[in-house]
C-alpha cells in the first residue's frame, strides 16, 4: 500500500476499497487482501485525526491563555 497524500485521500481509498469489498464478483481472497488494505489506512487516518485534534487542542489552549481575564459585572 502507498501512504496517502492527505487524509482526504486514504478517506477516498477507504471507500473505494469498502465498494470493491461489497462487490459480489470480489472473491474471498481478494476481499483479505482489501480488508489488510483497509486496516492500513484505517490507521493512517486515525493518526492524521488524532494529530489533527492534538493541534486543536493546542489553538484552544493559546486562545484561552491569551484571553483577559473577565471582569466581574
Amino acid at each position: 500500500m502507498r501512504t496517502p497524500k492527505s487524509f482526504e485521500e486514504g478517506m477516498e481509498r477507504l471507500n473505494t476499497l469498502l465498494a470493491q469489498m461489497q462487490s459480489e464478483d470480489t472473491t474471498l481472497a481478494d476481499s483479505v487482501k482489501l480488508y489488510a488494505e483497509a486496516a492500513s489506512l484505517m490507521e493512517y487516518c486515525h493518526a492524521a485525526l488524532e494529530k489533527t485534534s492534538l493541534q486543536i487542542d493546542e489553538i484552544d489552549a493559546k486562545r484561552s491563555a491569551a484571553k483577559p481575564a473577565a471582569a466581574d459585572d
